[in-house]
């Protein structure tokens, strides 16, 4: 099977060493094609190792050339499509979230509340199809759409099992093993978040997380 290929986009010299070795010692399956410090380097990079699967970006770092992460991303969704992005910042401001998920990024890490192996999981994660928002964003969307839903009328209510499914969903955890762990069948996994995505009028997990940050029922940061 061929290694997910990923470029690493941060100012931070022992952050971009930090995520390389990891990957390097501990996760045969993902290899690091390359290092970037700035959009211009990412964008040369591009043209020098030619296929990338995902882009680690950070989206809030110093440039010389005036250029952010965000920047990076909306280059990247208009000239490489097939490439997805998995934005890292240790900022977690809802508009920051909210504009990266209209650019249309497949996950976000907070660098403040992840571990050493977040990165390896969330890539692994939207390669195969899913998107990844982390477990600190999830657990905030749980609480909150649990104790809303049943209070605000222009909210739909949803039980504590969808609950249970949107808080799974967003930790980029596969449909086998959230149907695993909730004690149901893959078909019956679906079937409820269906049933979810209806409610709302949505097709997907990142269209989710930005109903509930337009609806005030997702609060990010402090």
């Amino acid at each position: 099977m061929d290694k997910i290929k990923v470029i690493i986009v941060d100012d931070h010299d022992t952050y971009r060493y930090g995520v390389r070795m990891n990957i390097e010692l501990s996760h045969p399956d993902i290899t690091v094609v390359g290092e970037a410090k700035s959009v211009p380097e990412l964008f040369k990079l591009l043209e020098t190792v030619g296929a990338a699967d995902v882009v680690l970006l950070d989206i809030k770092y110093d440039d010389t050339s005036g250029m952010t992460g965000i920047d990076a991303a909306r280059r990247l969704r208009a000239e490489r499509p097939e490439i997805k992005i998995l934005a890292v910042s240790a900022e977690n401001a809802s508009e920051t979230i909210t504009e990266m998920l209209e650019i249309g990024i497949e996950g976000f890490i907070n660098k403040a509340n992840s571990t050493i192996d977040t990165a390896p999981e969330a890539i692994r994660s939207i390669i195969q199809g899913l998107e990844f928002f982390g477990r600190d964003i999830s657990a905030i969307i749980s609480r909150t759409f649990l104790a809303k839903t049943h209070k605000t009328k222009d909210i739909p209510e949803f039980t504590e099992q969808e609950i249970q499914i949107i808080e799974y969903s967003h930790e980029g955890l596969p449909a086998k093993l959230i149907a695993d762990r909730m004690g149901i069948a893959v078909k019956t996994l679906e079937w409820h978040k269906s049933k979810i995505f209806r409610k709302l009028n949505i097709n997907n997990s990142a269209e989710l997380v930005r109903y509930g940050l337009k609806h005030d029922i997702i609060r990010i940061g402090n």
